[in-house]
């Protein structure tokens, strides 16, 4: 008995306990979870930037022009003649990285319950609401540092076609890049991503994700009628648009402080980044508490909420 007692007492030693999972180590997993699932994610954004490497190949027949009469202006309009092409590949693929995060978070809580894979995630040891922060973090994150990965290469693969074509064709290339000024152009652009694309309209996407976690049928239709309902009173009522002003301020990142360069691009030399002026903005964190907001109804919503019957 004493020799069993021992071995079992051994064998009962030997056996390893699982790792307790980290609720952080949880979000990543389904951060990634929503990758593997969503790959629209990424292949979208990809696709218009090959759209944008494509017009920009065409436009090199036109670069040494261009770039002659640029060079021919002063110094204030030779940045803006050069960049051009660049501040359009950025704004594509920023203008896309919206529609993408839009039609996501509407679909991210409505397709798990229409294909009925909500079932199946929520036998998994995976809580309402590391579930929804993932995929908050979709838009808020994830997105932004597609856009900017890829805008990136796409930045860079011209910059290079650039300066071959400009140097067979015997145009100073030194000028050329002095005035784009690449690498400040870049962290500008991941500074504005994250601050005007991400931050900023978090409260547009929460609201996308309770109207996801709620409707049993289009959410797009019931996300857009309460806009539509709001607008047609105030302007009915009133005769005004400041609703929908304030909408498209959230969209395109009027008043977040974020910048000082009214009228140019983010990525232009002459803007300034003023953080201290973004946090301190009222208008971020009122956004944020709203945001929070539409966030635990989505959480609330999610525990509640079935797959829905065909």
């Amino acid at each position: 008995m004493n020799m069993q007692s021992e071995t079992l007492r051994h064998s009962a030693a030997s056996v390893s306990v699982a790792p307790e999972i980290s609720s952080v180590q949880r979000l990543d997993w389904s951060i990634r979870r929503e990758l593997w699932e969503n790959r629209s994610l990424y292949l979208v954004p990809a696709a218009a930037a090959g759209i944008v490497v494509f017009g920009f190949l065409i436009s090199l027949f036109h670069l040494p022009q261009r770039t002659r009469a640029a060079l021919a202006l002063d110094a204030a309009r030779q940045h803006n003649a050069i960049s051009t092409h660049y501040d359009v590949a950025a704004g594509v693929l920023m203008a896309v990285i919206m529609i993408v995060g839009a039609f996501y978070c509407l679909d991210a809580l409505y397709g798990e319950r229409r294909d009925r894979s909500i079932l199946f995630w929520k036998s998994m040891p995976v809580s309402d609401v590391t579930t929804v922060l993932a995929k908050f973090a979709v838009p808020l994150l994830v997105l932004p540092l597609v856009a900017f990965g890829l805008t990136f290469v796409v930045h860079a693969f011209m910059l290079l076609l650039s300066v071959a074509v400009l140097s067979g064709n015997g145009i100073d290339v030194a000028t050329y890049w002095n005035q784009l000024g690449f690498f400040r152009m870049e962290v500008l652009l991941l500074y504005h991503l994250f601050t005007v694309h991400s931050i900023w309209p978090a409260p547009i996407f929460a609201y996308l994700l309770m109207v996801s976690a709620w409707a049993r049928r289009a959410p797009i239709l019931w996300a857009t009628l309460p806009i539509v309902a709001v607008y047609t009173v105030e302007k009915l009522a009133f005769n005004t648009t400041y609703f929908v002003s304030f909408l498209a301020g959230r969209i395109t990142g009027s008043g977040t402080e974020a910048i000082v360069a009214p009228g140019t691009m983010p990525m232009n030399p002459m803007t300034h980044l003023t953080p201290m002026s973004y946090i301190l903005t009222p208008g971020l964190w009122g956004g944020l508490a709203v945001a929070a907001a539409f966030l635990a109804g989505a959480v609330y919503l999610r525990r509640k909420r079935g797959p829905e019957l065909s």
